[in-house]
């Protein structure tokens, strides 16, 4: 598995693939790709008292959740089973903004001092991971989709609406990481 381990694909390499993958799969199969509906299905096949939104057929979508256990499968073998991952490159002025938001030498791809189990219990902790949870779960909801779903797929399929989740996606992304966390880190 170690010769898997290499570096990175450059986005330019990666970007393409991801690009011309979706349409293809959506043109053999004429399926939408995404991770936000398998939540919706779980809640029908679970839920003992059923709102109109989950009676349906989830068994004919039933393929979306092999669809992400595989993702969920993948990301715990990457995790376990290849060795020695490097460490993600971080440009040194990165580095000086992170630790100017009063956070240490980054390690691994997200800030321990925010995402790790202990922080749970500051409110920095439950405004990050709690709220931010249920703004993530009640946006995917409310926009009919989640990142993947509207900026891969529905992107593929132009559709006007995947477009414009897409840039509050990116809008909100640029909010909170120029302005909304330095105040939650200050």
């Amino acid at each position: 598995m170690n010769e898997l381990n290499g570096p990175a694909w450059p986005w330019y390499v990666a970007g393409p693939i991801i690009g011309a993958i979706v349409p293809l799969a959506m043109w053999i199969d004429n399926r939408r790709w995404g991770m936000s509906s398998s939540f919706r299905h779980v809640c029908s096949i679970i839920s003992p008292l059923k709102p109109a939104y989950l009676r349906y057929e989830w068994k004919k979508e039933a393929w979306n959740l092999f669809f992400v256990a595989g993702a969920v499968i993948g990301g715990f073998i990457g995790a376990h089973f290849i060795p020695n991952a490097p460490a993600p490159a971080v440009d040194a002025r990165t580095v000086e903004q992170i630790r100017a938001l009063g956070f240490q030498e980054p390690r691994g791809l997200v800030p321990h001092e925010v995402f790790a189990f202990s922080q749970l219990a500051t409110w920095r902790g439950l405004v990050m991971i709690v709220l931010g949870g249920f703004m993530v779960g009640f946006g995917t909801r409310y926009a009919n989709g989640c990142t993947s779903g509207h900026s891969i797929s529905g992107l593929a399929l132009r559709e006007w609406p995947s477009l414009v989740a897409t840039m509050s996606f990116f809008a909100g992304g640029l909010l909170m990481s120029h302005v909304l966390f330095a105040l939650l880190l200050s």
